[in-house]
């Protein structure tokens, strides 16, 4: 397990960074929510200016939005785009940095199969995001407690953050399969950028335009918040479809790379 050791202190830093980053902005949005319930009127007709798709586009549903969860949906909505982000970085990073780095012939001389290198290095990427989702869902219930003067259901709203987490390992494992694919990767924010923002505006446009069908092409869109509120479940078949994206991306990344040629210099 030396690789995942190895590669687990090298995300250490940027892990406590986006760690870090996510707790502040829920703890920022959390904190003007005592403040628009103390004016609702006023906040609700400068709301109704909107146009209907810009609110639909941007999750902004007027029904509840004053409610705990609907305000909460809202701004999760960009907690999943930077964490998706995140994800996808160390997940291009698994495979990229070495080829890059031209270290991955040396590492491959080492007693251990390509597999297993793999392997360490997606277990050590996961541990990173699991620990940035288990410190982010203790702040942000807890911030949502101070925040609301009215009484929630703490199941249901960690049930509604765990969503953070499936949505990044959807990311990580396209980064891992995207990194194998390519020759090589100069620049991992390069990738990552225009991936995670392409899919969210997907979402975003699918939203304002009234198309559902977009709900099976971007990961953004799997997990409704609303129905996770109202049912306190997750809708199986987009659980089902991002299994099976999960699977094929793993074994894809898996068998291309044990057939990849490293370069040596």
């Amino acid at each position: 397990m030396n690789v995942f050791w190895h590669e687990l202190k090298a995300y250490r830093k940027p892990t406590l960074i986006w760690t870090f980053s996510l707790s502040a902005l829920v703890i920022m949005f959390m904190s003007m929510f005592p403040a628009l319930q103390t004016d609702i009127t006023a906040t609700m007709k400068i709301l109704e200016t909107l146009p209907a798709a810009v609110r639909q586009g941007l999750g902004i549903s007027l029904h509840d939005f004053f409610t705990i969860f609907g305000f909460y949906s809202y701004e999760f909505s960009f907690v999943v785009l930077a964490g998706s982000i995140q994800a996808m970085n160390i997940g291009v990073g698994l495979i990229s940095k070495e080829m890059s780095g031209k270290t991955a012939d040396f590492l491959l001389t080492k007693p251990v199969s390509r597999a297993s290198v793999v392997a360490q290095k997606l277990l050590a990427g996961l541990a990173a995001i699991l620990f940035t989702n288990i410190v982010f869902i203790s702040v942000a219930l807890a911030a949502a407690t101070v925040a609301s003067k009215d009484s929630f259901s703490a199941a249901t709203f960690i049930m509604l953050n765990a969503t953070l987490f499936f949505v990044q390992l959807f990311f990580l494992v396209l980064g891992m399969l995207a990194a194998v694919l390519a020759r090589k990767i100069k620049s991992v924010i390069a990738v990552s950028l225009p991936v995670t923002f392409g899919f969210f505006i997907i979402g975003s446009l699918g939203a304002i335009i009234g198309n559902t069908a977009v709900r099976y092409v971007t990961p953004f869109k799997f997990y409704d918040s609303a129905y996770i509120v109202h049912h306190h479940a997750y809708e199986l078949r987009y659980v089902l479809l991002e299994l099976g994206f999960i699977a094929a991306a793993l074994i894809g990344s898996f068998v291309l790379f044990n057939k990849k040629e490293v370069p040596s210099e």
